[in-house]
């Protein structure tokens, strides 16, 4: 459930609330109804890259959940924000501070070919969805990206008719929340040679309440802060590692998968919070090694 679709269903209670408190100042307070309806999708892999030499891939969609879900499927284009959040490029283009990056983004989305573009899943069904690089622009070069966005669908008989909604108690205010679930991966087309290098610059460790696993209830936690930079002219994508320095065998006490800084960026903060808060004195090593070109590749490390 999105804030504003929570936003707008504060808005609509307190509108109602307001017009039983003038036409009944005596009444009592409206009852509010709220149902969410989605699904259960995964989606593998979690990104796809196109080059030369690869020019279609397919990607497989599951319904997880427990009833049948339609499925729309579209080609999206999103841009990365200094600070990792991944939006809508209409989004980032309608605020000042994020307009410039919007600008950076080269879309891949008249390059490929998706299908199809729906699908209608039982419980325990999967789906393979198509990519393929149709057309190349004379004179492409460098990289190119769009995300595959697979959305849920409401069925048509989701929801409270008139009768239902005007069935409840009076001064009930009855309604429906359809919550829409999507994923997005990003496909990334790749023009001419790669020049995938990193750096890693302004390492601290700062102290916050986090929850580490989203359930427990938070505690203070030391979280490793720094910029992950792009040096090369392509993105970057690959995992983080924190040790004391020295350390090479046991576990990492921060450990961060997937982590990408896209073309329309140069750099992003990365907050990765640690399995335990660093003795006084003790220096951490970070690194980040690639998980796209050139698997396991050390690209970047530094030691605060």
């Amino acid at each position: 459930m999105t804030r504003a679709v929570l936003a707008a269903a504060a808005a609509l209670l307190a509108a109602f609330a307001a017009a039983q408190a003038t036409a009944q100042p005596a009444a009592p307070a409206p009852v509010t109804t709220v149902t969410t309806v989605g699904a259960n999708l995964n989606i593998s892999p979690k990104r796809v890259t196109f080059d030369r030499s690869r020019r279609s891939a397919t990607v497989y969609i599951y319904n997880q959940g427990s009833a049948p879900a339609t499925f729309d499927i579209a080609l999206v284009d999103r841009a990365m924000l200094p600070d990792g959040q991944i939006v809508t490029v209409e989004d980032a283009a309608a605020k000042p501070d994020s307009k410039t990056v919007a600008d950076q983004v080269k879309s891949a989305k008249a390059m490929l070919q998706v299908s199809p573009r729906r699908a209608t899943l039982a419980p325990g069904q999967g789906q393979t969805i198509r990519l393929r690089v149709a057309s190349v622009p004379d004179g492409a070069s460098g990289e190119y990206r769009s995300h595959l966005t697979i959305t849920t669908i409401p069925p048509a008989d989701v929801g409270l008719t008139a009768e239902q909604a005007a069935a409840g108690q009076p001064n009930e205010l009855r309604f429906q929340i359809n919550s829409v679930f999507g994923l997005s991966i990003p496909a990334i087309v790749r023009m001419g040679d790669l020049d995938v290098r990193a750096g890693i610059e302004n390492a601290r460790v700062e102290y916050a309440d986090v929850s580490l696993d989203g359930k427990s209830p938070p505690r203070r936690t030391a979280i490793m802060v720094f910029d992950l930079v792009r040096q090369g002219s392509n993105s970057l994508f690959g995992n983080i590692e924190i040790r004391p320095v020295g350390q090479r065998r046991g576990d990492p006490i921060g450990v961060a998968r997937g982590v990408g800084v896209y073309t329309e960026i140069a750099r992003r903060t990365v907050r990765v919070p640690l399995s335990s808060a660093p003795p006084a004195g003790t220096k951490l090593e970070i690194t980040f090694t690639d998980d796209d070109t050139s698997p396991g590749k050390l690209l970047a490390k530094q030691a605060p």
